[in-house]
């Protein structure tokens, strides 16, 4: 190595593969952390509010369907801001192919917000015929 190359190497850290430093970057610092974190002090956040009011059904009968059909009926106990429900005195609609229905007793429940798809109130509601199906003619 040539007294040129000896001074270069010295002043790039050992690396022989240009002026960069170390493992690749620019071999400057980065003082700025990682992808796209806060800069500075940390903003205020507005707190969340709920999609829905749950607190006007407390206590009362609803009905609660979830991801793959289960459907649920019970008393709304408690819940939290991800939409987990408490549910007591429940009771599960079995329905078979054939449209026949049971039902089973489930006691207390806890449901997981994320595998719900629809909470109704039992009053002040009723359930139709669904007005897409295509009647079968003879």
């Amino acid at each position: 190595m040539d007294t040129r190359s000896a001074h270069q190497n010295q002043n790039n850290g050992g690396n022989q593969r240009g002026g960069h430093g170390g493992r690749g970057g620019r071999g400057q610092g980065n003082t700025r952390g990682g992808r796209g974190g806060a800069q500075g002090a940390p903003a205020e956040r507005k707190a969340r509010e709920a999609i829905l009011d749950l607190a006007k059904w407390q206590d009362k009968a609803i009905t609660v369907k979830f991801n793959g059909g289960r459907e649920v009926e019970g008393i709304l106990k408690g819940y939290d801001q991800l939409m987990n429900l408490v549910l007591d005195n429940v009771k599960e609609t079995l329905r078979d192919e054939d449209g026949n229905e049971s039902i089973r007793e489930l006691g207390l429940v806890v449901a997981r917000g994320p595998m719900l798809t629809l909470i109704s109130p039992v009053d002040g509601s009723e359930r139709i015929e669904n007005p897409f199906l295509q009647q079968e003619t003879i």
